[in-house]
């Protein structure tokens, strides 16, 4: 069966307007994805009409959910296609926040849009706010209906109408989409649960525990204290499920076509809802197979490529982001290349991590090898950069820049952070290790972090916002979409209420995941407060870093060796010079040639000191 007789069952559903677009776009994509879907399925089916006939109505449905795409997203989709690196762009700017601490519901986070305009955001990243698990839900991370939104959140037209507000200002939504997994009070598994066999196979079900404990071998654990293993016996089933993260959350079984055409609509019905990015989250975890970690295998960054196929072909204003907390070496298989692309972004995780290393180190050694590192990138694609999440420090992903004793190295990172190593300035706390001479992952806000809740002197608590900014002005310039985690432009601190919650106090993310503090953004303008203080030193960053395009995203930037060992210096094109002092000493730097500095007028020339923890963004004249 000729190819073309599959782009003839997507274009026969679309109305004659859309039809001449599509069929461009489908010349280029239809391709791609009919040969990844057929490596990944085709022994699925008894015999390849069968995969035909189920690739057929996976176009058709395909063509009808563009059908549905309102005329607005249409026409972002053809501006976005005829200029595919606008997201590279130096004004761009994210924000990340949960939409219940941000703004109560979605119609308050509505009413915020003009504070994310003043800040500059382009990017907003609501955390899971579609239907969730009752009870314990991994905050939000265990979804029971992927169409409906929490109903303490709001409704479906209340996300349209915030979708519609945030594209008149210029933002794109992002939202969450959970691949690797569904509640266990999701309608499949539900099915499951009674019985149904097709619904079953959705899922990765064993009657026993030999094949279980075949995979435990080489799994590694997510949760090792609050749910350790990767399976869970559940009784409905009379069988053993693969439960990845927590025994409420069951692993999709992507080697079932069923799953990736489910999923694939699910994806777009929200996008035809107005979200204009999807944080695909557990992307590593997607694909099974015994003897290995289960994790970057070969199948999942198919599965991710025929995912994107799917939005150049359909949505292609849509971007797509990998949640993939993997070691710098890991990392460019999720954006792909430019015969076979994956995702748009991908998390820096590597960076975000060197930039704490360094801070306790005093040392920018791991952060220059994850720099050095870095590869570049395909065309149209960018990492994403940030200083905090709603998700632990990760210290594993830099075992292979922190070298030879890089266990003992990180785990002391971790101690760090968690304010128990003897001078630490830090208030955190250590997240999911069971031996207190490892490092799993360190929680706690920024500023927390940076030592502005344990300072007591005035030059204490100077130091403390010196190295917030220090870290947001690596994010901001290093050549990436910068998001920022809500709070940070604050200096809010960390929420200690989450102990008295139950359903909580087990998870000490949540130490990091406070309410919005009206009463610090009542005082953002205000200098003579620490909130004030900490505003003002960002925005004069965000104001340096739109008016100059050596600092988008895809600008080159260069690792200069000729730096003290507490300092990172980092060329942006021919002009741009960015300056890092990590340690707690004065450091000199010797300068080529005369540079204005960013921050201040005058020109600079010879040696330049660098005071503690100072950042200097540089210009050469």
């Amino acid at each position: 069966m000729a190819s073309d007789v599959f782009a003839d069952r997507l274009l026969a559903v679309l109305p004659d307007e859309l039809r001449a677009p599509a069929a461009q776009r489908l010349a280029t994509s239809g391709p791609v994805l009919r040969s990844l879907l057929a490596w990944l399925y085709g022994d699925a089916f008894a015999d390849a009409t069968g995969f035909d006939d189920w690739f057929g109505d996976l176009m058709e449905a395909l063509g009808r959910l563009h059908a549905q795409r309102s005329p607005e997203l249409h026409a972002q989709d053809a501006a976005r296609a005829a200029e595919p690196d606008w997201f590279l762009d130096q004004r761009m700017l994210g924000y990340c926040t949960y939409v219940q601490k941000f703004g109560g519901d979605l119609n308050g986070v509505a009413q915020r849009i003009p504070y994310l305009a003043e800040l500059g955001v382009t990017y907003l990243h609501l955390l899971p706010f579609l239907r969730p698990r009752a009870g314990e839900n991994d905050g939000g991370f265990a979804v029971t209906s992927f169409d409906e939104v929490d109903p303490g959140l709001g409704s479906n037209a209340d996300l349209e109408a915030l979708t519609g507000q945030l594209r008149g200002a210029g933002v794109s939504l992002c939202s969450d989409l959970i691949l690797n997994h569904v509640a266990d009070d999701h309608a499949w598994a539900l099915a499951a649960k009674a019985g149904d066999a097709q619904a079953r196979a959705r899922f990765h079900v064993f009657p026993d525990r030999d094949l279980p404990d075949r995979h435990e071998r080489t799994l590694g654990q997510v949760f090792p204290q609050v749910a350790p293993g990767n399976f869970t016996y559940v009784e409905a089933v009379q069988g053993w499920v693969w439960t990845t993260f927590y025994p409420y959350q069951w692993d999709l079984n992507w080697s079932n076509p069923e799953v990736f055409a489910e999923m694939a609509a699910v994806m777009l019905r929200l996008a035809n809802r107005g979200i204009e990015a999807f944080r695909l989250d557990s992307t590593a975890f997607l694909w099974k197979r015994e003897g290995t970690n289960s994790m970057n295998q070969p199948e999942a960054h198919q599965l991710l490529q025929a995912l994107r196929a799917i939005v150049d072909i359909v949505a292609p204003g849509v971007l797509l982001k990998a949640e993939a907390i993997v070691p710098t070496r890991e990392l460019p298989a999720y954006l792909g290349s430019a015969e076979a692309p994956e995702c748009h972004i991908a998390y820096h995780s590597s960076l975000m991590a060197a930039g704490w290393v360094a801070l306790a180190e005093q040392n920018t050694e791991v952060l220059r090898a994850v720099v050095n590192n870095t590869p570049d990138l395909p065309r149209a694609a960018t990492w994403l950069s940030y200083v905090r999440c709603h998700d632990d420090i990760g210290w594993n992903v830099l075992r292979a820049e922190a070298g030879e004793n890089s266990a003992a190295r990180l785990a002391a990172a971790s101690r760090f952070f968690a304010g128990v190593t003897p001078g630490s300035y830090a208030r955190g706390a250590i997240f999911q290790s069971t031996d207190p001479d490892a490092a799993h992952g360190s929680n706690g806000m920024a500023a927390s972090l940076t030592g502005l809740q344990t300072a007591d002197t005035v030059v204490e608590h100077a130091l403390a916002l010196r190295r917030m900014l220090l870290l947001h002005g690596l994010a901001l310039s290093f050549g990436a979409l910068p998001v920022l985690y809500m709070g940070d432009e604050l200096a809010m601190q960390n929420d200690e209420s989450y102990l008295a919650r139950p359903e909580h106090a087990m998870d000490s993310r949540w130490l990091h995941r406070p309410v919005f503090d009206q009463q610090r953004w009542e005082h953002r303008h205000d200098a003579g407060t620490t909130e004030g203080a900490m505003y003002e030193g960002l925005a004069q960053l965000l104001r340096v870093r739109r008016a100059h395009d050596a600092l988008a995203a895809g600008a080159p930037r260069t690792l200069l060796a000729e730096a003290p060992a507490g300092v990172l210096a980092l060329a942006r094109g021919e002009r741009f010079l960015t300056l890092f002092n990590f340690s707690a000493a004065p450091q000199q730097y010797a300068l080529d040639g005369a540079w204005s500095d960013c921050a201040k007028p005058g020109l600079l020339s010879g040696t330049l000191t660098l005071a503690p923890y100072a950042m200097h963004w540089l210009v050469r004249e």
